[in-house]
C-alpha cells in the first residue's frame, strides 16, 4: 500500500502562487506515474499535470505556462508549482500515483492506485 500526503495548499490573490508537495510513504517502489488533479465544488475532479516515470509530463491546456509538475530523485515525492493563479481556480487539489508499470504519462483517472486527502487552494479575486 501507499500512503500520499499532500501539503502547500492555502489562500493565494489572484495572480500569486502556491506551490504543492505529494510525500508517498509505504510500498513507493510500487510508484511509477504520477498525478494533481484538482475538484471544484459541483464540478469532476479534472487532471492538472501529470509525469512520468520517466520525467515526461503533461498538462491540461488551461494550465499550460503557468503550473509545472515535478518529481523528486527519489521519485517519492511531486510537487505543483502554481503562478498566476486566476479567481476561478480555487478547488482541492489532491496527488495521484499509478502503480502501472508504464513510462507514460497516466492522463485517466482510473488508472491512478493511489489518492492523497487532498489539499485547499484559495484564489481571491
Amino acid at each position: 500500500q501507499v500512503q500520499l500526503v499532500e501539503s502547500g495548499g492555502g489562500l493565494v490573490q489572484a495572480g500569486g502562487s502556491l506551490r504543492l508537495s505529494c510525500a508517498a510513504s509505504g510500498s513507493i517502489f510500487s510508484i511509477n506515474a504520477m498525478g494533481w488533479y484538482r475538484q471544484a465544488p459541483g464540478k469532476e475532479r479534472e487532471l492538472v499535470a501529470g509525469i512520468s516515470s520517466s520525467g515526461s509530463t503533461y498538462y491540461a491546456d488551461s494550465v499550460k505556462g503557468r503550473f509545472t509538475i515535478s518529481r523528486g530523485n527519489d521519485k517519492s515525492t511531486a510537487y505543483l508549482q502554481m503562478k498566476n493563479l486566476k479567481p476561478e481556480e480555487p478547488a482541492m487539489y489532491y496527488c495521484a500515483a499509478s502503480g502501472d508499470y508504464t513510462f507514460a504519462v497516466i492522463t485517466t483517472l482510473d488508472r491512478y492506485d493511489y489518492w492523497g486527502q487532498g489539499t485547499q487552494g484559495t484564489v481571491s479575486s
